[in-house]
């Protein structure tokens, strides 16, 4: 019984953990969101501002997914969009209750809180705002912003603990 109940008690502190840093994410992306249309003006005034010789800040509208795949016009689609984003983020809550380490808390937290932050974008305005712009000898990414980069890094650390957890608590 005993062992049981620290299995639920551990369950809840992954939880908790995931979900706190879920929240973070959200609030800082939709904070610089905030910032980069009301304070910097790019929602009145779109324009590139050069910070240095590898960083912009542009105005983007994405109204597909990852690179804008699955643009289309339609009404309805950032209704759908949002609702696959949430399906997903129930498949990542599920995983994260049977999360037994912190360090994965934390990744699926990442990836929970840039899936919402970018669907209150989708339910705002019918498309993600993107603002983040790296280029290096006149190759541009893709412009992104604090939501996209949780779920990516989110997504490389699930990747990497999943290749080299299971080595390290085997001991080889």
């Amino acid at each position: 019984m005993d062992g049981e109940a620290g299995l639920g008690a551990r369950s809840r502190s992954m939880v908790r953990i995931g979900l706190i840093v879920a929240v973070f994410v959200m609030i800082l992306d939709q904070a610089s969101k905030w910032w980069m249309l009301e304070m910097v003006g790019m929602a009145t005034d779109p324009r590139v501002i050069e910070v240095n010789s590898y960083f912009n800040l542009v105005m983007a509208w994405n109204r597909g997914v990852s690179f804008s795949l699955f643009w289309h016009e339609a009404e309805y689609m950032p209704y759908v969009l949002s609702a696959v984003a949430l399906g997903i983020v129930g498949f990542l809550f599920t995983w994260l209750r049977r999360a037994d380490r912190p360090f994965l808390a934390v990744c699926i937290g990442m990836v929970i809180g840039g899936a919402i932050g970018n669907v209150i974008d989708r339910l705002r305005f019918g498309a993600v705002t993107d603002f983040l712009d790296f280029h290096v000898l006149g190759y541009h990414w893709p412009a992104f912003n604090v939501a996209d980069a949780g779920i990516s890094v989110g997504v490389v650390l699930i990747v990497l603990d999943s290749l080299f957890a299971g080595r390290s608590a085997s001991g080889d």
